[in-house]
This record gives C-alpha cells, sequence and structure tokens, in this order.
C-alpha cells in the first residue's frame, strides 16, 4: 500500500543497516507519520505493549524479529527459550504472536547456535513475505464475495455499504491487510463500495487508523459511533459487515476487538452477513469454547476515562472524559459465538465458521501444533 505516492511495509529491515528493523509508531497516527528503529528485543516488547505496534499478524512478524534481536546476544538454547517465553508474554489474546514464536523456534531448535542468527533473520523475513501473499488471497476471495453482493443488490442502489469495526487493513499487516483487504480490492474492480467506519472506542483505532488507511487509498467512507452500527442494520443502510480477527478457536468462535460481538448480534437480528477475515495463522486449532477459554487482555482504565486528539491549536492533546474519581474496566477485546458468524475468509477460501468448515479448508495443518506453515 501507499502513503503519500510511497510504497510502504508496514515492517521492513532497513537496505543499509540488515539488523535494524523499522515499523512505524501507530500511536502517532494519523497526526503523523514516525517512523521507529528497532534494534532490541526489549524494544519489540515495548512496541507490542504500548501498541506502537499493533494488529495481530504484525505482532507476530515484528516479534519475530524481536526475537532474532535476543540471539544476537545469547543463541543458546537457554538464551532460545528465554527470549520465546518473553515475548510471547508481551500481549495474551492475540494468537498470531504465540504462532510466530512457535515457528520459530521450531525452525531454529534443530541448528548450532552459531547459525541461528542468520536463520532467524531469514524466518522472520518469511514470515512478512507469506504474510503479504496471505492477505492479498484472502483480498481476492473477498472481492469475490463482494462482487456477488453487488451483482444482487437491488434497483436503484447506487452502492453498496460495509460497515468494519476497528482496524484490520494494511497497518494491522505486513501489507494489504484482512478485512480490508477485500474492501481496496473492489474499490480499485470499480465497485462502488461505501465503508461505515466505527470509531472503535476505547483506543479509537477505526477513527484514526481505518479513516486515515480508507481517505490515503480514496476509498469513500463514513465514520460512526459505535452504537451507530444496529441503527443503520435496521433501516437497510448495512450490505455486509466484515471485520478482522485476533484469534478463532477450532470451532469456528472468533475473538477481536471488543464491540464485534454486538455488532454480530445486530447483523442477525436483521439480516446482514456478518463475515470474518483471517489468516490460517490466526485460528488457534488448542481452543475450543472461544468464551470460556480464549484469555482476554484487560488494558489500562485510562484508555476508558481519557481520549486523546488534537487541541485547536492542532497539537496532540489528552483529555479526562469521567469526573474526578471515576473508574474504568477496559477489556479489550470479546469473543462472537461461531453461530453468529456467516462465513470465514481465508487464503485458501472462504469456509463456515465451524470445526467442520475449518478442517475441510485446512485439512493439513497439525491441530496440536500451530506452527506449521500455511
Amino acid at each position: 500500500m501507499k502513503i503519500n505516492g510511497t510504497a510502504y511495509r508496514s515492517v521492513w529491515r532497513d537496505p543499509a543497516d540488515s539488523r535494524l528493523v523499522h515499523i512505524f509508531d501507530q500511536t502517532k497516527l494519523p497526526w503523523s507519520l514516525d517512523i521507529l528503529d528497532l534494534r532490541e528485543m526489549e524494544q519489540v516488547a515495548h512496541a507490542i505493549r504500548t501498541m506502537q505496534v499493533r494488529g495481530a499478524p504484525l505482532i507476530g512478524a515484528v516479534a519475530a524479529y524481536g526475537l532474532a534481536f535476543a540471539l544476537q546476544s545469547d543463541s543458546g538454547d537457554e538464551g532460545l527459550a528465554r527470549a520465546a517465553a518473553y515475548l510471547v508474554e508481551t500481549r495474551p489474546t492475540a494468537i498470531n504472536l504465540r504462532w510466530a514464536i512457535e515457528r520459530m523456534a521450531a525452525r531454529l531448535a534443530p541448528l548450532a547456535p552459531a547459525a541461528r542468527v542468520a536463520a532467524a533473520y531469514e524466518e522472520a523475513d518469511a514470515i512478512c513475505d507469506e504474510d503479504v501473499h496471505v492477505n492479498a488471497s484472502i483480498g481476492r476471495h473477498g472481492l469475490d464475495l463482494i462482487r456477488t453482493l453487488w451483482a444482487e443488490r437491488a434497483e436503484g442502489q447506487e452502492r453498496l455499504n460495509i460497515l468494519t469495526h476497528c482496524n484490520a487493513g494494511w497497518i494491522a499487516t505486513v501489507d494489504w491487510g484482512t478485512a480490508l483487504a477485500p474492501i481496496y480490492m473492489a474499490h480499485d474492480s470499480g465497485i462502488p463500495v461505501h465503508v461505515w467506519v466505527d470509531e472503535t472506542r476505547p483506543r479509537n483505532q477505526g477513527a484514526l487508523l481505518t479513516a486515515w488507511e480508507l481517505g490515503a487509498h480514496g476509498v469513500p467512507h463514513t465514520l460512526i459511533a459505535d452504537n451507530a452500527g444496529g441503527h443503520l442494520m435496521q433501516h437497510g443502510k448495512v450490505d455486509l459487515v466484515i471485520v478482522g480477527t485476533d484469534r478463532v478457536t477450532r470451532g469456528g468462535d472468533v475473538a477481536n476487538k471488543i464491540g464485534t460481538y454486538l455488532k454480530a448480534l445486530a447483523a442477525r437480528d436483521n439480516g446482514v452477513p456478518f463475515w470474518v477475515a483471517l489468516p490460517s495463522s490466526t485460528i488457534d486449532w488448542r481452543v475450543t469454547d472461544g468464551v470460556r477459554d480464549i484469555p482476554i487482555e484487560e488494558r489500562a482504565a485510562e484508555e476508558v476515562t481519557h481520549v486523546s486528539g488534537l487541541d485547536e491549536h492542532g497539537r496532540p492533546a489528552r483529555v479526562r472524559v469521567t469526573p474526578a474519581g471515576t473508574t474504568g474496566a477496559n477489556p479489550a477485546f470479546d469473543v462472537t459465538p461461531a453461530q453468529l458468524v456467516s462465513g470465514l475468509l481465508t487464503e485458501r477460501g472462504p469456509c463456515e465458521a465451524s470445526a467442520e468448515g475449518l478442517r475441510a479448508l485446512f485439512p493439513d495443518l497439525d491441530t496440536t501444533h500451530v506452527h506449521a506453515r500455511s
């Protein structure tokens, strides 16, 4: 994808220094385009915890480089195990982080310690390159869905209205995105898509990141309050809901940004298709019941009690929106049961959100260890 006409990935190695990795500081978007330099595992862990880097696929890719950094100072078995455990704990809900670290460890453990650093960078590069390919495939399969909906549109309908939640675009992956990839491809192919962008409180990833991405690409969009989605569906103003996900169970339950479950309920009540876009690395084959077994990250209460934006002078500012002394609770994700999901969009195509649907599409993936390449 491009920013001001220049093509970027969301993570890349410096062409002049192969052990320097760059990412965008997503906490500064859209106000400024700040590029961070990463050289150490602790810098990677900090970026993940503070959401300077976010989005399940991108977290996994950046963490892979973090493991490579760690091995530069200790490439022995204990060093590998210690760094892997440290990185996996940085954020608990997104399964791509664990998937990437387990894949790295499986690749590196059989090697002699002296060979591990070079192999770690190669494997991290491969994870990034595969993510781009996978997301482009998700986009093409999602484009088929959008084309079908457009072909079946009501007489006189001038645009296809798609609602999304949080940010599942290219800035949440290495490139293309998951939920937004089909939208970009539909727009580029001439289908008149319009996107309802949920603001996505409390961190406002929709307002800050999705709106920024869509605007930069020229996709028509309108920002709405999180609670407006059900109203729009009731009045026939949403043709499709498509979201990303941080973890999908082997039975098709979907963990995504808080508020996704309510959108799925509204979509079911109003007969609106509710689709989830994901790479196979987001499937957790070891978990069956998402509500019971997926750990939900509880983030700082200040994300709820305060908001950030620009003041009247165009300067970044943070203000409190609650009375002094009011506390906040901040579960970062919720789980949408499989029965509310119309289908899953993967790199291998669409499938039913069920154990049978996933197994039919991915019969070759080990359901005990998820480090195998998809």
